[in-house]
């Protein structure tokens, strides 16, 4: 199957995972620079009462003699506005930036920048709410596959090597940017019995949107990039409902046997259900084979 083909049918795909609220889950693959990639992700509504605030996207793309694929994470809150127009738009302008190819960590710190200050632009129809990302872009070249993963917030991306698991994304968690909430003017809860929140509201210290909020947050994304070798087993996107209930390690465990991505992606759903997580759980895996 053609590359864009594939890129059309796992779009489709995805866009039809938010004709309800009930469990989620679908495939696709593709070559890149040789190498077989499979990927499959599963989604779960929490217990709470209001609709699913996860997205995600899952597609493949070529942008000149590149092909790309394309995997991210938002975990919206205070509604679900946010984390859609992510899913719509902020890969769109990640790759529209012009250096995207030649210098991708600057591409998409700009683009995150870009599409914080269209939400923040459009707060009147989009709300009040915000969302966590996780993004991570598979760049094929005639050589190799490079991975570059960004994040805000405390969605996760995780790789595992040789089934040794490495964090690859940020939790930004309040505390950890405390004293650049306060120089904004801001300040960090520490209630007993509950977790350190900006200005006593968001458990997150980056994230987009949140307009209330927006002086005492930052959307500068963290950015990593290295290149997938044959150690490379597998990688693991996923909200904090896996995350908040399953350590990386045991997650890389958990899925390590399994040559189905599809099926690796609701199983770690399950464990997180399993487990009394009550949050919304989305996952991607992204499976590496030569």
């Amino acid at each position: 199957m053609a590359g864009k083909e594939i890129y059309h049918k796992v779009k489709d795909k995805v866009k039809d995972a938010f004709s309800s609220s009930g469990p989620e889950t679908g495939k696709g693959k593709t070559k890149l620079s040789g190498k077989r990639v499979k990927h499959g992700y599963h989604l779960v509504k929490g217990k709470s009462n209001h609709p699913m605030e996860d997205y995600l996207v899952a597609e493949y793309r070529q942008v000149g003699e590149h092909d790309l694929g394309l995997f991210a994470i938002f975990d919206g809150h205070l509604g679900h506005t946010v984390p859609d127009f992510l899913r719509s738009h902020l890969f769109d302008n990640i790759v529209s930036e012009p250096e995207f190819l030649s210098d991708p960590k600057t591409a998409i710190e700009k683009a995150y920048q870009l599409t914080d200050e269209k939400i923040l632009e459009n707060a009147s129809e989009l709300g009040r709410g915000g969302s966590t990302a996780v993004t991570a872009i598979l760049i094929g070249s005639d050589k190799s596959v490079k991975l570059v993963v960004a994040n805000v917030g405390d969605s996760r991306a995780v790789i595992s090597k040789n089934g040794v698991a490495e964090q690859l994304s940020v939790d930004h968690e309040p505390n950890m940017e405390r004293q650049t909430i306060e120089k904004k003017g801001g300040f960090v809860s520490n209630l007993p019995g509950d977790v350190p929140r900006v200005d006593g509201q968001l458990a997150v210290a980056r994230a987009f949107g949140d307009r209330s909020l927006k002086k005492h947050l930052s959307s500068e994304p963290y950015v990593v990039d290295e290149t997938i070798t044959e150690n490379s087993d597998f990688l693991i996107l996923a909200s904090d409902g896996l995350w908040k209930v399953m350590s990386n390690q045991e997650a890389v465990d958990e899925i390590k046997d399994f040559k189905d991505a599809q099926a690796a992606a609701k199983h770690l759903t399950e464990q997180a259900v399993n487990r009394k997580s009550k949050d919304d759980i989305s996952v991607i895996v992204v499976k590496f084979l030569c």
